[in-house]
């Protein structure tokens, strides 16, 4: 398999260095033309250079990702430029690392602005383009600290997991347009994660062996609501199992019951993969049903 990009628009915020960047740059190796969407214009400026002498099309943008209006602009340009976009790929964010007890409500807010705000308004300004086109492929950023928790990221917790939400929704709201929703969520050296790790493994997980992840998941032939861990050469998926559990109907429905009961609730036996939402209604229905003798189907 060859994955081709060729005569496609992509988009990649936070694309002025590090992640953002190798991602940018993969993708215009494949054939993509590239908006390079960064904060810093001088940061976008030099990516479209390096993208340029390689080849390559590519645009830069400065918008940020938290203003609404320049990122329906952003969109726009690239409209009227190449006449449609293809990928987007939501890479763009901060950090405001304190623990819980001492994070201002303004460091949090911030967080929660710039990644799943942010994310959120670029998604929403290519959302009506590839539903008219039914063609899209969208890559959230996500985060091992959302998955798993991080001491003294509550706020970045918090925005990463919502990306997971965020794209079980949009994957079955898309996928009768063709419209591939993921998430990624990378493990690399770059400015952000700087002193957090040692050395050695800051050299080892470098940003250009995460991008390879981000070409496969906008591909043509690209899965739908993954979460894709990347980083170091290595490649695994996240998923979210709920146990099959049990119905405590007819008399045992409190919270002595629940106390009672919890070794074969938490039980892993059994327990799959839901679909959505719905799909856990029907489950706990049909077994109250099965308790109470009633039909519900």
């Amino acid at each position: 398999m060859n994955i081709r990009l060729d005569d496609q628009v992509a988009i990649v915020t936070g694309a002025g260095r590090g992640l953002g960047r190798t991602h940018a740059l993969a993708l215009a190796e494949r054939g993509a033309k590239i908006v390079v969407n960064d904060l810093d214009g001088g940061n976008a400026e030099s990516v479209v250079d390096e993208i340029r002498d390689a080849g390559g099309r590519a645009m830069p943008d400065d918008a940020s990702v938290t203003d609404n209006v320049k990122i329906e602009n952003m969109v726009e340009k690239a409209m009227h430029k190449w006449g449609r976009v293809d990928i987007l790929v939501n890479n763009a964010g901060i950090l405001r690392d304190k623990t819980f007890h001492k994070m201002s409500i303004d460091d949090f807010r911030t967080v929660i602005d710039v990644h799943l705000m942010g994310t959120v308004h670029c998604t929403k300004a290519v959302w009506n383009i590839m539903r008219e086109q039914a063609y899209g492929r969208i890559v959230f950023t996500t985060s091992s600290t959302g998955l798993y928790g991080n001491f003294g990221q509550a706020n970045y917790a918090a925005a990463k997991m919502a990306m997971i939400g965020l794209m079980n929704t949009l994957h079955l709201e898309g996928a009768k347009y063709n419209i591939r929703v993921n998430c990624l969520a990378p493990a690399a050296g770059t400015a952000m994660t700087e002193g957090l790790i040692s050395a050695e493994a800051f050299n080892l997980l470098t940003p250009e062996s995460v991008s390879p992840g981000v070409v496969f998941l906008v591909g043509p032939d690209a899965p739908s609501r993954k979460v894709l861990g990347a980083g170091g050469g290595s490649f695994a998926v996240y998923k979210g199992f709920e146990t099959d559990g049990i119905n405590l109907f007819p008399n045992k429905v409190s919270a002595e019951g629940v106390a009672e009961a919890w070794a074969a609730i938490n039980d892993e036996k059994d327990m799959r993969e839901l679909q959505g939402g719905f799909e856990q209604i029907g489950k706990f229905a049909t077994k109250g049903a099965a308790k109470l003798g009633i039909d519900v189907s």
